[in-house]
């Protein structure tokens, strides 16, 4: 089995060219049907589909999550399917399998105060400034990070109070901007013009004059949000949710939220009907009268 494994990940490196980081991602995966083939003595052509199923229950007893084992079976039939292809395989025995459903997560948001408590820091320098504009920005609009982080002086249309942003798939949008978001844009554009001598085009710079990056706007947000006092970790995807979930409660619009998001399928877009419901259940719960536990 070793000596397979190794034949097909020379084969996603120089045949298929994939990234270091995605073989390394299938030797792990491969890595744990070996060890139990290994400790159930099981030799590679004699893997039946009841075997797989087995691994597969094991790894589950074992902790492995429900995404990370229809990872496992993607790699599994990826490695089966080439070892077809090059006939020592008759057939594929992850082909009929499923991995176990893993419970949805529900994005984190922040409620309108938590915006407002993360906002209400005092401006004294241009980096203040721009990390205002930021913020405003991602609260405004509801980009993603690269979205943001790829912003150019030439998105940004302050009469039509509109921004241009280049999502997944190199698609564009263009996406409304709000006032409060313009005010703090208009105000890091005049710090950018008076402190900063440099000929990038980017929307946000650091100290060098450079892009600044999407590393160092998370950092930023996470220094901030400790200095406002703000509870758990605030990340700028979390700017995003709030957004998508502040809108959809205040609209109950679904499809422009899909629009303003960027979002292929509505589907992804709506995992924001349960966050609204959420809140609507803890307005019930507080407000009902025959809602209270104390009543029952």
């Amino acid at each position: 089995m070793k000596k397979r494994i190794k034949e097909f990940e020379e084969h996603l490196r120089t045949e298929r060219r994939l990234s270091g980081h995605t073989i390394t991602s299938y030797q792990r995966d491969l890595e744990k049907l070996a060890i139990w083939c290994a400790e159930s003595e099981l030799l590679l052509e004699n893997i039946t589909t009841h075997d797989i199923r087995a691994c597969l229950s094991s790894l589950h007893k074992n902790g492995l999550g429900g995404k990370s084992i229809q990872r496992w079976l993607s790699s599994l039939r990826t490695f089966f399917n080439y070892g077809m292809k090059n006939q020592w395989l008759d057939k594929n025995p992850a082909n009929s399998l499923t991995a176990p459903k893993s419970p949805k997560k529900l994005p984190k948001t922040l409620d309108v105060d938590q915006v407002n408590q993360l906002l209400s820091f005092t401006t004294t320098n241009w980096i203040d400034y721009r990390d205002h504009a930021i913020i405003e920005l991602l609260y405004s609009s509801g980009l993603r990070l690269a979205e943001l982080s790829g912003l150019n002086l030439t998105d940004l249309d302050l009469k039509e109070c509109s921004v241009r942003v280049t999502g997944k798939g190199n698609k564009t949008r263009s996406l409304p901007v709000g006032r409060q978001a313009i005010d703090a844009l208009k105000i890091w554009l005049q710090c950018r013009q008076n402190k900063i001598a440099t000929e990038s085009s980017a929307m946000f710079l650091n100290i060098y004059g450079k892009r600044l990056s999407s590393r160092s706007i998370q950092d930023r947000l996470k220094k901030i949000s400790i200095r406002q006092g703000m509870q758990g970790r605030i990340h700028p995807h979390m700017l995003r949710h709030s957004f998508a979930s502040h809108m959809l409660e205040s609209s109950g619009d679904l499809r422009a939220v899909q629009e303003l998001l960027g979002h292929q399928n509505i589907s992804t877009t709506q995992i924001y009907t349960h966050l609204d419901f959420q809140h609507l259940a803890k307005v019930y719960d507080k407000a009902h009268p025959r809602a209270s536990k104390k009543n029952n």
